[in-house]
């Protein structure tokens, strides 16, 4: 005598059960995928790919960029919970069609209002940010008027009468731009002939440099250290020789290579 079981062979797994062992999986995958491809420390895993900062400026800027990485992994998590909680407590059980619902105002009006909500945040934070990034100091410490033309650049110091220019092809040294840590150094952008984009990456944050529209904005470094910047705008021909050397030095540093560049250009104009 055979049973009802062995008359209609092995068991097969219920769809909703096979549903969730998928979805659970996928996530546990996605999860390891992410943290393998970061590959990277844990102070670069904090600042989610950002560079090390190396002024207040990019301070605020990394700390805006990481406050929006948490609310989107918040969202991200709330949705993914509301979806696996469907998907585990509300699967299909039978044929009988669930109770029907026309409406749920509370849940309409707060999937309506959070959106607005974040919005709003996001926004107030970013302006905030903005506007503290944005604005000039009365009584600099130290200006650099910056032209950009095709293809290098040339730094020019006001108040000591220095001026360091590059060559127009982007050939031989680069020119250097030294600057104090510690003190508000405020730069003055302008081209003389297209568009280009002054860009150091540790700064967090770039400006065009736009023929006839001068730019400005001010910085205080934080440490100090030999970085490279960028255009970041396609300029033309030599575009990605449009490089220039950056130096963060302490005060003494700083005041004392003025004067070593004070020194070498005036003896090269009493040569001339």
């Amino acid at each position: 005598m055979t049973t009802d079981n062995a008359e209609q062979g092995p068991r097969k797994p219920r769809p909703g059960r096979s549903r969730v062992a998928r979805v659970t999986g996928m996530t546990v995958a996605l999860t390891f995928l992410v943290l393998g491809l970061t590959g990277c420390t844990n102070d670069t895993f904090t600042r989610l790919g950002f560079p090390n900062p190396i002024t207040e400026q990019g301070k605020t800027v990394l700390t805006l960029w990481q406050g929006s990485w948490i609310a989107a992994f918040a969202v991200c998590a709330l949705i993914w919970g509301l979806v696996l909680w469907a998907v585990i407590f509300h699967r299909k059980r039978g044929d009988r069609l669930p109770p029907q619902a026309r409406y749920n105002m509370p849940i309409e009006i707060m999937y309506t209002a959070v959106p607005f909500v974040l919005i709003a945040v996001l926004f107030y934070f970013t302006a905030k940010d903005e506007n503290y990034i944005d604005k000039l100091p009365k009584n600099p410490a130290v200006t650099v008027n910056v032209l950009g033309f095709q293809w290098s650049w040339q730094f020019n110091y006001p108040q000591y009468h220095v001026t360091n220019i590059g060559n127009m092809y982007g050939e031989g040294p680069l020119p250097v731009l030294e600057i104090p840590t510690g003190e508000t150094v405020q730069f003055n952008l302008t081209s003389e002939d297209v568009i280009h984009a002054f860009w150091v990456p540790e700064f967090l944050f770039k400006r065009d440099v736009i023929p006839g529209h001068p730019n400005h904005f001010a910085i205080t470094a934080t440490q100090t250290g030999t970085f490279i910047g960028h255009c970041s705008e396609l300029c033309g021909l030599y575009h990605s020789r449009m490089l220039f050397t950056l130096k963060v030095v302490t005060p003494q540093q700083f005041q004392a290579y003025m004067a070593a560049q004070q020194a070498a250009q005036s003896s090269s104009g009493s040569t001339q």
